[in-house]
């Protein structure tokens, strides 16, 4: 069969990652309605993104191991599919309870697409592009981030439409866009099996959990954190505590993805270029750190959206090519499925966290910014214990040393 050309498989993935991030963001605009129709208060408006990032971080894992088995392109676009079924039902949800239920199903049929993308991805890329390529894929996050927040605020406040019509408009692209990976992505697997069949499985598991994939896994947890806390609650918070007309704030909010598209190209960019990118990644790391503390501690408001802009810029969206990069540098591509697996099941478990206990202090202290503060301070930890990664590790090296070990197990 026909391969597609790399840059029809790279914008299918950009639209993927398009939709994705704009249903998770559908819900923070309309979290004060939603709560207003239910009775909810500020720790169970948590629990609404708590419930949908746990059954996405969940299926991290197995996502790797199914992709791995039965292919990537099958499982991500079961999965993708899934994903637009439960977004459609968290519209027609008729009680919290009910919701909840919807939101965790759609978190279950998302979790299928970052492993099997990136695991597809990398393999078709070039070593000298993977960090830029990784940007571009990953910029489908802020337009998607900025697309959920813009057409949540207006299809809700503008037009009157109530908080559940988002969810039916962009259920029916999501399908589309399942449908049209389906039609047009091919995956490589199948010249990667010579290379499987000779790493041991044990062996395999090993070279996951180097001292600097543990690293990579912690950092990841750390930069999520305040990401989707951030994400979670920035709308919310500029509605009660910086006065924000409601109308207003998804377009406010977009700042942060819009910063991070610019951002995320010239360090992706910049990563390929460079010997070592352990040096970027921690500044990077310690610059989002700083964003994270500044935003709740400025009190003029044109300051505020240099702060968020900066975030944008610096953020988890630059981080993150440079981050994907790196493990694609230290992994056999044999196991790319499975180590974006468990990177973005570390990631995703400080989601399970973020929303929640943000909420949780909301309400005990009467206010959001601690949030804000707890996400920086675990950030800056995250940058520190980075720079105790080794200075080079290669994944032809382990590999190399994986067939040895084949070889004289099997003598």
């Amino acid at each position: 069969m026909k391969k597609t050309h790399p840059a029809i498989v790279i914008f299918l993935f950009f639209l993927g990652w398009v939709f994705m991030y704009a249903d998770r963001n559908i819900l923070s605009p309309v979290m004060g309605s939603i709560g207003d129709e239910w009775g909810l208060d500020n720790s169970q408006l948590g629990l609404m993104s708590t419930v949908f990032f746990a059954a996405y971080a969940l299926m991290q894992i197995p996502t790797g191991f199914l992709a791995d088995k039965f292919g990537r392109v099958r499982v991500l676009v079961i999965g993708y599919i899934l994903f637009g079924v439960g977004t459609y039902f968290s519209g027609l949800a008729a009680s919290f309870g009910i919701f909840l239920l919807m939101r965790a199903l759609t978190g279950l049929g998302e979790g299928t697409y970052y492993g099997s993308q990136y695991g597809i991805s990398s393999s078709i890329t070039p070593k000298k592009y993977r960090g830029l390529i990784s940007a571009l894929i990953n910029s489908g996050m802020a337009f998607g981030i900025s697309l959920g927040f813009i057409a949540s605020s207006y299809f809700t406040y503008t037009l009157n439409k109530g908080w559940q019509f988002p969810f039916y408009v962009f259920a029916i692209p999501t399908i589309i866009v399942a449908i049209l990976i389906g039609l047009f992505v091919r995956d490589n697997q199948k010249q990667e099996k010579k290379q499987k069949q000779v790493i041991r499985e044990k062996g395999s598991i090993k070279q996951l959990f180097t001292k600097n994939h543990i690293l990579v896994y912690i950092l990841i947890f750390c930069s999520l954190y305040g990401f989707f806390g951030m994400l979670t609650w920035l709308p919310y918070y500029l509605q009660t505590t910086r006065g924000v007309e409601a109308s207003q704030t998804g377009i406010i909010a977009s700042l942060v993805p819009w910063a991070s598209i610019p951002g995320a190209i010239i360090f992706g960019y910049l990563s390929d270029k460079i010997k070592s990118k352990k040096p970027l990644i921690i500044i990077l790391a310690v610059a989002g750190a700083g964003c994270q503390f500044a935003i709740p501690y400025i009190e003029n408001y044109s300051l505020l959206l240099i702060g968020l802009i900066l975030y944008g810029f610096l953020g988890k969206l630059a981080l993150d090519p440079v981050l994907i990069s790196y493990l694609a540098d230290i992994t056999p591509s044999s196991m790319y499925s499975r180590v974006y697996g468990f990177f973005n099941f570390s990631g995703m478990l400080s989601s399970i966290f973020a929303p929640y206990i943000t909420g949780y202090f909301a309400d005990r202290t009467g206010s959001l910014e601690f949030g804000f503060y707890l996400s920086g301070g675990l950030l800056l930890i995250g940058a520190m214990l980075f720079i105790f990664t080794d200075k080079r590790l290669k994944a032809t090296a382990v590999t190399s040393k994986s067939m040895n070990l084949s070889k004289e197990e099997t003598a």
